[in-house]
């Protein structure tokens, strides 16, 4: 099961919560209000390592059931994560640091990078969404329907309705084997389970 989703909400809303204690503390100037938003703008930089790092361990799981464009899409996700970890992680350097020196400048700039930071995150999480629902979660449909349209054009060259069915057979096997594989990938628990704890 993957764990990215999860670090990547945490790593989208941190964010938002520091810029928004940045912002509470070049109003209010107080001693307390530094404190408060340098430690929040930390927090936000370790969940985006770690939404980085849970994301780099999700991908080699994911990119083989994604189009060529979504491929290329999860590659840039990548990447803009990178970027987004060592942004954020200098930003909270930086505010500890005017907090520490009681610097207004340096806390009001840590500031202003943060709200570009922000605006950046909510961009990768568009881009996060995307990669999930416009080129993973589509992947079951096209291959059941690549499937069984194979299976259709072999079951036309037999003559024999046994032989007809087997191949039928197989490409159900097929489908579900796929099926489980991407629902073990996206964290869903087996059809069989979730009917079970229905009926009790």
């Amino acid at each position: 099961m993957m764990i990215h989703p999860a670090t990547a909400h945490f790593a989208m809303v941190l964010p938002i919560v520091a810029s928004v204690f940045g912002l509470a503390y070049m109003v209010s100037k107080s001693e307390s209000m530094s404190k408060i938003s340098s430690r929040v703008t930390l927090f936000a930089a370790l969940a985006m390592i770690a939404a980085w790092y849970t994301g780099n361990q999700a991908g080699p799981q994911i990119i083989d059931y994604l189009s060529e464009a979504g491929k290329h899409e999860l590659l840039e996700h990548k990447e803009l994560g990178f970027y987004l970890a060592i942004a954020l992680s200098i930003i909270a350097i930086l505010k500890i640091i005017g907090c520490k020196m009681k610097s207004y400048a340096l806390e009001v700039l840590s500031i202003v990078l943060l709200l570009g930071a922000t605006a950046t995150t909510l961009l990768q999480g568009k881009h996060g969404g995307e990669i999930v629902y416009n080129y993973g979660m589509p992947f079951k449909a096209y291959m059941i329907e690549s499937t069984l349209n194979e299976a259709v054009a072999t079951a036309e060259e037999e003559d024999e309705d046994e032989a007809k069915v087997e191949i039928y057979e197989d490409a159900i096997d097929t489908i579900t084997s796929l099926s489980e594989e991407v629902d073990a990938i996206y964290g869903n628990e087996p059809k069989e389970e979730n009917e079970s704890e229905d009926e009790e």
